[in-house]
């Protein structure tokens, strides 16, 4: 890959100020998250869809309706339910007596950004059709097939699985999400600040639009990754799928399957776009370390073994992550 020109360095850096500014004006009504919000940044400059879990009450549905107002992107909330209907998403065909015709009626998910709010408790013809937008960005209603508008990310939030009324997502689905990330309790000091921003809450404005995302889009496809460091990514998911190649005998047994190849290029576009958050136009090792838990906890299957023994995929990143060195 090309070194990017002197014009393309000064627009990173440029272009990563106002996503600064987002964030600054996101977190006029978010406390804590920098982590979560990131990712959504990341997911919107890498056209990658997000799943994130975590318990009822933690403000996930508050942050993604923040950042679509600061961002000037259109916004749809389904809420998914056992009754729901892949109609009920995507839209259907009514018919009209006074032409006799059928029409279109266009569902929720005619939007740039869709919250699809507690996503492990709807029926399986409901998440293909889900499947079909994230991965082609478009819908079929009867026999005609739709665009949907870009930018289109999907940030999916589910219960954990133990919860009552939750099914666990089929691994083809869960593998088209970029990021998987976890929403944890806020801290003392971060509750008290939650207070006391919904005692004076404050308007957020439009910081971006969709020419500026467009445009980091682009950019981001222009930040320099050495062969080096894509070499490093590529050790880092084969691990994972031959731990004994890699000196990981005892990883060997708690992995069923290990990342795909949608891990791998998830993985080199997310740290390209985290570099450019960084404002820098090269990648570096860090950060492919920063990016890697959340691209690959939703990824790797664990052994009936190691879910008795209640061991976390994150522990067998971060061991992966230990015996790989980085260039």
């Amino acid at each position: 890959m090309e070194a990017p020109s002197a014009y393309t360095i000064e627009s990173i850096k440029e272009q990563g100020i106002k996503w600064t500014e987002l964030k600054n004006e996101i977190k006029k009504v978010i406390v804590g998250q920098d982590a979560i919000i990131d990712r959504i940044f990341l997911g919107l400059l890498c056209n990658g869809h997000i799943l994130l879990e975590g318990v009822p009450g933690l403000a996930k549905t508050t942050l993604i309706k923040t950042v679509a107002k600061a961002i000037g992107l259109s916004y749809q909330r389904i809420q998914f339910t056992p009754d729901l209907l892949p109609a009920d998403l995507v839209g259907t065909l009514i018919y009209n007596p006074k032409n006799q015709e059928f029409q279109v009626k266009k569902g929720p998910i005619f939007a740039n950004i869709i919250l699809a709010d507690e996503i492990n408790r709807a029926p399986a013809k409901v998440q293909s059709a889900l499947l079909e937008a994230m991965q082609e960005h478009q819908v079929t209603i009867g026999d005609t097939t739709y665009p949907l508008d870009e930018p289109f990310l999907v940030l999916a939030t589910q219960n954990p699985i133990d919860q009552e009324g939750t099914y666990r997502l089929p691994e083809a689905q869960v593998d088209r999400f970029m990021f998987k990330l976890i929403v944890t309790y806020p801290k003392f000091t971060e509750e008290k600040d939650i207070v006391a921003k919904a005692l004076n809450p404050q308007d957020v404005n439009t910081i971006l639009d969709k020419a500026a995302i467009t445009a980091g889009q682009k950019l981001v496809k222009d930040v320099y990754i050495d062969d080096k460091v894509i070499d490093y990514i590529l050790q880092i998911v084969f691990a994972s799928r031959n731990p004994k190649d890699y000196k990981l005998d005892d990883l060997a047994p708690m992995i069923e399957y290990g990342a795909s190849p949608r891990a791998t290029l998830a993985l080199t576009s997310a740290a390209k776009a985290h570099a450019f958050l960084k404002k820098r136009h090269f990648v570096l090792p860090d950060d492919v370390k920063a990016i890697a838990a959340d691209t690959l906890r939703h990824r790797l299957l664990l052994t009936y073994e190691a879910e008795a023994e209640n061991i976390s995929t994150d522990y067998l990143v971060q061991k992966i992550l230990q015996a790989i060195p980085a260039p």
